[in-house]
């Protein structure tokens, strides 16, 4: 088998260890979460610009920009969709809305059940990363993040919570659930950066 191919037939190359994923496996930790709408809000607070919080509800939310962009989701489990399309409020659009102070460094993504992955604030802001609420024009399903998850395609996808429900603005890094149980501080997989004994000096806070 060969290198995995795009609609136009150009060979695409995979990160070290993964394998070309054709369908969209289901992956997390803990049950899925029930949605309810009236309950639902999307909050940003942490050292904001204004130093105030910002929240939408679920209407609010959904009214914001729609964009679509494409971008591959490489699973730490070894598996890798490419090219996927995206859709959904662009984590740019967030920044613009509701700024970050100048300090800021890192965020904080919180999601259902307390569930918490950190970015730095360069990967968070990076033109490909969505808060997406569709796949391939397709509404999500409660699976897969419904309403709302963070896809943040130059990373492993567990930086990229399922039912996201806000952001915390940080001057200085924390990890998060999964980097506080082993995984990279990082996730880079084009560096294969899977779990913290693996990281470098300056890659992440002492566990």
């Amino acid at each position: 088998m060969g290198e995995p191919q795009s609609p136009e037939g150009e060979q695409q190359p995979l990160p070290p260890g993964q394998r070309l994923q054709r369908g969209w496996p289901v992956t997390h930790y803990g049950p899925v979460p029930k949605f309810k709408p009236e309950r639902w809000d999307f909050r940003v607070f942490g050292a904001t610009a204004d130093g105030g919080k910002h929240s939408w509800n679920h209407e609010e939310f959904t009214a914001l920009p729609y964009e679509t962009v494409t971008g591959d989701l490489h699973c730490v489990t070894k598996f890798s969709m490419l090219g996927a399309e995206w859709g959904g409020v662009l984590a740019r659009t967030v920044l613009e809305l509701a700024p970050p102070a100048d300090d800021v460094t890192h965020v904080m993504v919180w999601a259902e059940y307390g569930f918490s992955s950190n970015l730095r604030l360069s990967d968070f802001a990076a033109e490909t990363t969505v808060f997406a609420t569709h796949r391939a024009g397709e509404l999500l399903t409660a699976e897969h993040g419904f309403p709302l998850r963070l896809v943040v395609p130059q990373l492993y996808a567990w930086k990229g919570p399922k039912w996201v429900r806000g952001v915390e603005y940080m001057t200085a890094d924390r990890r998060g659930f999964w980097e506080e149980r082993g995984y990279h501080n990082i996730g880079d997989p084009w560096k294969e950066q899977r779990y913290s004994y693996q990281e470098e000096p300056g890659e992440g806070p002492e566990l």
